[in-house]
C-alpha cells in the first residue's frame, strides 16, 4: 500500500470519527498525526513544519487574555448597563447579542458566551421569559463576528495563516475592504432577524447592578494587544511569526499579572485554558500537510475545477453553499483546513486571485454551524447552559432562528465578497 493510499485513509477514517465522535476529536486528531508519522507518509520534521506555529502561538495567547478578561468582569459589567439602558426588553436582548458580537471579534467564541450567559439567564428570570431564544441569539451572534478578524475565531486564524494575512489585512487586503466589511454587512442584514423574533417584548425592566469590575488591567492589556497586531503588519507583511510572538506575549503577561496581582495560580491559570482544543488544531494541520505532501489536494482541486469548467461565479458559489451545508452538521475548523488548499489550487486552475474563493469558503464555513445546535462549538456550550436550567433544545427550535440568521447573513456576505472580489 502506498504512502498516498495511507494518507487518504488515515484522513477519512479521522473525518468520520470527528462527526461520530465530537467529543474525541483531539485525541482522534493526534492519533491520526501519529499514525502518519509512524507509517513514514510524514517524516517527524515534516510533521513539524505542516504545523502553522504562528496561528498556534496565537490561539495560545489570546486564549490567555480572553481568561483573564473574563474573569475581571467587565463583560459581565456591560452587560448589566445595557440592559438598563435599553428602552424595552426586546432591545435589551438586541444590544446584548450586538455586545456578545463586539466582544466576539476580539475573543474566542465559547469564552464570549461564558462572558455574557450568565447576565441574559439571570434577565430571563427576572422577566419570567423562555431563555431559549435570547441564547440562541446570543450564540449565534458571536459566531458571526468571530469571522470578523484575525482574532476573532480559530477559522479566521487558519485562514491568516494559509494566506498570509496579517491583522489589518482583514480590514483592507490590496487595497479593497476586506472580511471585516463582508461580516459586518451580513451582521448588519441579519441583525433584522433578530429583531423579528424579538420585536414583542416590549416591557421595561431594570437590573440591579451586581457585577463589579475587579480590574481593568485586562481591559488594557487586549486593548493594547490589538493595537500591537495592527503595528506588526507594516513589521512582518508576509505573517509568518509576530502575530504569534506577540500573543504570546501578551498570554505570558496575564498569567503572569493574575499570579502575582490577582493572587490566581499559574498551574490553574494553564489548565484551564482550552488545550483539547490546541491540540486538536495542531494534529488538523499535519492531517491536512500529509494530503497536501501525497498529492491529494491537488487532485481534489483539479476534479472540482473540472466540474466548474471556467464559470468563477458558480465556482464561488459552489465552494460557499457546500460549506454552509456541511459546517451546519461538521466542525469547521477541520473542515476549513482541509479546504484552504483546495481553494488556492482551484483559484490558481482559474487563473484569478485566490481571495475571492478564500473569503467566500471562509463565510460559508464560519456561518454555517449558526444553523444546528451542533453545527459549532459556542452552539453546544449555549445548549449545555440551557439544559442545566431545564430548557432541551432541539435542532428545529434551534434552526427555527439560525437558518433565516444565517441566510441572511450568508447571502449578504456573499454578495459583497463577489462585487468587491469577483471582478
Amino acid at each position: 500500500m502506498g504512502y498516498s493510499t495511507i494518507a487518504v485513509i488515515i484522513f477519512i477514517l479521522a473525518y468520520v470519527f470527528f462527526i461520530v465522535f465530537p467529543a474525541r476529536r483531539m485525541p482522534v486528531a493526534i492519533g491520526g498525526a501519529f499514525l502518519l508519522v509512524a507509517t513514514g507518509v510524514l517524516s517527524p520534521q515534516e510533521a513539524a513544519q505542516a504545523i502553522n506555529w504562528n496561528v498556534m502561538g496565537i490561539f495560545v495567547g489570546t486564549l490567555a487574555v480572553a481568561d483573564v478578561f473574563m474573569e475581571s468582569r467587565m463583560p459581565a459589567y456591560l452587560a448589566e448597563v445595557i440592559i438598563n439602558k435599553a428602552k424595552n426588553t426586546a432591545w435589551a436582548i438586541l444590544l446584548i447579542c450586538v455586545m456578545t458580537g463586539v466582544i466576539s471579534a476580539f475573543v474566542e467564541n465559547v469564552a464570549t458566551v461564558l462572558i455574557v450567559a450568565p447576565i441574559a439567564i439571570s434577565l430571563a428570570k427576572k422577566l419570567k421569559i423562555n431563555p431559549v431564544n435570547m441564547m440562541i441569539g446570543i450564540a449565534i451572534s458571536s459566531n458571526l463576528q468571530g469571522t470578523a478578524t484575525l482574532i476573532g475565531d480559530p477559522p479566521s486564524m487558519l485562514l491568516g495563516g494559509y494566506a498570509k494575512m496579517n491583522f489589518m489585512d482583514f480590514f483592507i487586503y490590496h487595497g479593497r475592504p476586506s472580511i471585516f466589511f463582508a461580516v459586518e454587512l451580513g451582521a448588519l442584514v441579519s441583525f433584522f432577524v433578530l429583531y423579528a423574533f424579538f420585536r414583542n417584548l416590549r416591557r421595561k425592566e431594570s437590573l440591579q447592578l451586581t457585577e463589579k469590575v475587579l480590574s481593568l488591567f485586562p481591559t488594557f492589556l487586549l486593548a493594547g494587544l490589538i493595537v500591537l497586531l495592527a503595528l506588526s503588519s507594516f513589521f512582518d507583511t508576509g505573517f509568518s511569526y509576530m502575530a504569534g510572538i506577540l500573543c504570546m506575549a501578551a498570554g505570558l503577561v496575564a498569567i503572569l499579572w493574575r499570579k502575582f496581582i490577582f493572587k490566581g495560580g499559574v498551574r490553574a491559570t494553564l489548565k484551564a485554558l482550552d488545550w483539547d482544543t490546541t491540540f486538536f488544531l495542531m494534529g488538523v494541520f499535519i492531517l491536512v500537510g500529509a494530503m497536501t505532501h501525497t498529492g491529494w489536494i491537488d487532485r481534489t482541486a483539479e476534479f472540482l475545477s473540472s466540474l466548474i469548467g471556467s464559470n468563477v461565479f458558480f465556482g464561488y458559489t459552489l465552494l460557499v453553499f457546500v460549506a454552509v451545508f456541511v459546517s451546519a452538521f461538521v466542525d469547521n475548523v477541520p473542515f476549513l483546513a482541509a479546504m484552504l488548499p483546495v481553494a488556492m489550487s482551484m483559484a490558481a486552475r482559474l487563473g484569478i486571485q485566490p481571495s475571492l474563493f478564500l473569503f467566500g469558503l471562509l463565510i460559508g464555513a464560519s456561518l454555517g454551524g449558526n444553523i444546528t445546535p451542533i453545527g459549532a462549538s459556542a452552539n453546544i456550550v449555549a445548549c449545555g447552559l440551557l439544559k442545566k436550567e431545564g430548557y432541551k433544545v432541539g435542532f428545529g427550535q434551534f434552526a427555527k432562528m439560525g437558518l433565516p440568521f444565517t441566510l441572511a447573513a450568508v447571502i449578504a456576505a456573499y454578495l459583497f465578497v463577489w462585487f468587491v472580489w469577483g471582478r
